[in-house]
């Protein structure tokens, strides 16, 4: 299974991942120019994507995915109903005149096949329409995909643990959110609930979900003012060292305007 982050913050959230023939998009978040770019810089190709997952319906998860779907005209698009509704009129500026969207929705909890790979969707917290994590397997790797959550619940946890790999939220330094000029409002919602996890959170997360299977994790959707890269990935290795893994499992940066790098698993 070949997995990489094609970008990842909120400034746009899209993840590669392929095996057993088929290829898929986690999110669409960035133009669908920087997908085809990024996409061939790591030897593969917008053609031959069978289809494109979405977590939830805010802007830097599916700006891309009008002129996506408008150039790859056999691309499913998958999502529960709520999300694919809430997508719709996220993006209907974008969107050409009697344009729509080949979605196939699902319920949320729901497993299936999409070509070589198998499925798994599960319920996270946050503030958007029905969102939703990811698990994929091609039936000898599995990688966990949740980020956007201000809680991690015994769901989400159930469902990362066991995983390959995991491209999981360390998405702020409380610290440092707490003393940023954003307003109060959005400090409070960043770290609520239904917002995003913090470096301590995304610490607890890991250390309650990491098995001997983990081989590799992404630490995703970073903050560009209220966290850095630094303290994201230490957060992972420091967590990772306390559990003695510190040497076994691979961290893979993630970057807020560029793609990370391929990893194979």
């Amino acid at each position: 299974m070949q997995i990489c982050v094609l970008n990842s913050g909120s400034s746009g959230n899209c993840v590669f991942i392929s095996s057993n023939g088929t290829s898929i998009l986690i999110d669409a978040g960035i133009s669908c120019l920087q997908i085809r770019r990024r996409l061939a810089a790591i030897g593969h190709s917008q053609e031959e994507l069978a289809a494109v997952f979405i977590t939830h319906d805010h802007i830097d998860h599916c700006l891309g995915l009008p002129t996506l779907s408008n150039h790859n005209p056999g691309l499913a698009i998958y999502a529960n109903y709520e999300t694919s509704r809430a997508v719709e009129r996220t993006v209907s500026k974008s969107m050409k005149p009697g344009q729509t969207f080949p979605w196939a929705n699902f319920e949320t909890g729901d497993s299936f096949d999409v070509g070589g790979l198998s499925i798994e969707t599960f319920g996270i917290q946050h503030d958007a329409a029905d969102p939703v994590g990811y698990v994929v397997s091609d039936g000898n790797a599995k990688v966990g995909v949740a980020t956007d959550m201000g809680v991690a619940t015994e769901v989400v946890k159930r469902h990362l643990r066991g995983c390959d790999a995991l491209v999981m939220e360390v998405n702020h330094d409380l610290d440092m959110l707490m003393e940023s000029d954003r307003g109060w409002w959005l400090k409070q919602r960043i770290s609520g609930r239904n917002g995003h996890l913090s470096n301590e959170q995304a610490s607890e997360l890991l250390s309650s979900i990491c098995t001997d299977c983990l081989k590799v994790v992404f630490p995703a959707h970073v903050s560009g003012d209220c966290n850095t890269p630094e303290l994201a990935i230490g957060t992972v290795r420091d967590t990772l060292r306390s559990l003695g893994r510190e040497d076994s499992v691979r961290i893979s940066p993630t970057y807020r305007e560029a793609a990370g790098e391929l990893i194979e698993i």
